[in-house]
């Protein structure tokens, strides 16, 4: 049931894990069209300083979007969303969304989040979300 402007509260927080897989770089890249060398070719990522290939950063983006529209209950409720990217996320890693609701005014809710992997570490940072609420 999509959530409502009435249910929303300034202060709630919520996450999202989402674990990366071993091929999800090559999925993104045949659905994205992107076949930088960096995301599909292990050793290339290393030869560039990346300890292997690294996954999209719109993929982790993605990752964040789905945070917000399963908090809202509704995928159309997303209206803006704004990401700093600050660390590579790799193939295996696990990324963790961490939310906060910062604001609701009528039917709009502000959330700041970032998102770190396994070992705490920031992969999204400086990041928010504007959503649109059920009346």
């Amino acid at each position: 049931m999509r959530r409502k402007i009435g249910d929303a509260v300034a202060g709630e927080t919520f996450t999202l894990k989402q674990d990366v897989g071993k091929y999800t770089p090559y999925y993104y890249a045949g659905a994205s069209g992107d076949y930088n060398l960096i995301h599909i070719d292990p050793e290339f990522g290393k030869m560039v300083g990346l300890g292997g290939n690294i996954l999209h950063g719109l993929c982790t983006m993605a990752f964040t979007a789905r945070a917000m529209y399963e908090w809202a209950d509704d995928p159309g409720a997303l209206k803006q969303l704004r990401v700093r990217f600050s660390s590579p996320v790799k193939p295996e890693d696990t990324v963790t969304v961490q939310a906060k609701v910062a604001g609701v005014e009528g039917a709009k809710a502000t959330v700041e989040f970032n998102a770190v992997n396994q070992n705490g570490e920031e992969v999204i940072s400086m990041a928010t979300a504007e959503l649109e609420l059920a009346e």
